[in-house]
Order: structure tokens, then C-alpha cells, then sequence
């Protein structure tokens, strides 16, 4: 079974940082200790309101020597943002202002129309666009519809202990690869709960923030991550 990739998700040292206010803890530190530690690559949300992540912050981790994915919107302004920086992918997610973290996925189908002219935008400045949906095959038909490459599948509600969620996960990547995306997932992921999804031989990539960021706090950002990849990776040894 091919190695699963795993993508660190730095908003929440951000959202320390502006806790207090200042420069520190810096997520672009963060991100190059990550990097060091051999994480895949970095992600990062840049949300309209800037509660974490900020601009300059996305500027200088696309700077860094990893993939950088850049979380956002699909509004004008943050296709405006992706395509004068060109990060290496683009995760178009649901944003509401009033939300904690992301509730769900992208109604890529029922937006279909606004989508397909930003995606394309993004597309044509040479950036990878993924589309963070559950994991649904109205959803998972639209993203091929919308030349959409790759497709991140929520596992929030699985992560919740909804029943029959790591069942739908299971089919809803073994579909998105036949129609020929590629699969990541990720929202929610933990060390108790990812050796199920980490054997879903579909998936490609996961992307792991909240709860890598917060165990780092107790036993330091590369003991954390080797662990989450020893972790992911037990369940594909042959």
C-alpha cells in the first residue's frame, strides 16, 4: 500500500500568537521545525476575518521548502490572494464568519456556478485546487465536473462517532479515486481516532492542525508529528 502523506495544519499556533498579540509563537517557525521533522507539507486557512492566519503569514510560508496549501474561500478576494502568490494547492472550503472551525463540507454541486470561474482562475496561475467535501458521490461527481483534481473528504463527523461515518468514508474514497482524484481527508483527526481512516488504501494525504499543534504544547512539535506518522502508517505496512 502506497505511504500516506501528512500535512500539518499551523493555524492554531497563529491563533496563539494573536492571542496576546505580537509575533510569537510564530506559525512560520513552527512550520520550518515541522518541516525539519520530515512533515509533508504545510497548510494554512487564511479566513476572511484573519482570526489566525494572516497575510503576511501565507506570504512567508510560501517562501519555506514545502508544499504549501492554502485554505480559503472561494471569494474574489482570496482567488485574488492564491493567484498573486501561487502556494502549491488551493483547498476551496465553507467559511461562515460565526463559526468556530470548519462545520462541513463544500456544497460543490449546488455552487457549481460561482465555483467553475474561480477554479478555473486558480487553474490556469498553475495551482493545485482541491475541494474539502463530504464525502458524497453528488459532491464527488461535481468536483470532477468542475476540474477540480484533488478532493479532501471531512472527517469531522466520523471524528464525532457518527454511525456509519467511516463506512461512508470508505466508499466515498474508493469512488473519487475511480473517477480518477486524488483523495485526502482530515478535520477532527487525532491519535485515537486516525489508524481507521490511515486503512483507507484510497487516500492519499492527510491533513492534521488542532490536535497536532495541542499535543505539541505537551511533548514538542517533532516527537508529536513522528508519532501521528508512525501512527498513519502502521495500518499500510504489508
Amino acid at each position: 500500500m502506497n505511504a500516506l502523506r501528512l500535512g500539518l495544519n499551523v493555524d492554531h499556533v497563529a491563533t496563539l500568537r494573536n492571542a496576546r498579540g505580537g509575533a510569537d509563537p510564530d506559525p512560520v517557525v513552527a512550520a520550518e521545525i515541522a518541516i525539519a521533522a520530515g512533515v509533508d507539507g504545510i497548510t494554512a486557512h487564511l479566513r476572511e476575518d484573519r482570526r489566525h492566519i494572516r497575510d503576511t503569514d501565507i506570504a512567508r510560508l510560501r517562501a519555506l521548502p514545502a508544499p504549501l496549501n492554502m485554505e480559503m474561500a472561494a471569494s474574489e478576494e482570496m482567488v485574488a490572494i492564491a493567484c498573486g502568490l501561487r502556494p502549491h494547492a488551493v483547498c476551496l472550503v465553507p467559511e461562515r464568519r460565526a463559526e468556530v472551525t470548519t462545520e462541513g463540507g463544500l456544497d460543490a454541486a449546488g455552487q457549481a456556478a460561482t465555483l467553475a470561474p474561480r477554479i478555473a482562475a486558480l487553474r490556469a496561475a498553475g495551482i493545485r485546487v482541491s475541494l474539502f467535501i463530504d464525502p458524497d458521490p453528488v459532491q464527488l461527481h461535481a468536483a470532477v465536473a468542475l476540474a477540480a483534481p484533488v478532493v479532501e473528504l471531512h472527517t469531522g463527523a466520523y471524528a464525532n462517532g457518527r454511525p456509519g461515518e467511516l463506512e461512508r468514508l470508505r466508499a466515498g474514497a474508493a469512488l473519487g479515486a475511480s473517477l480518477g482524484l486524488e483523495c485526502h481527508a482530515g478535520h477532527g483527526l487525532t491519535f485515537a481516532n486516525v489508524g481507521p481512516i490511515a486503512a483507507i488504501s484510497s487516500l492519499r494525504e492527510l491533513n492534521i492542525g488542532h490536535f497536532l499543534i495541542g499535543q505539541a504544547i505537551l511533548e514538542g512539535l517533532p516527537t508529536t508529528l513522528r508519532r501521528m506518522r508512525a501512527l498513519m502508517q502502521a495500518p499500510r505496512k504489508d
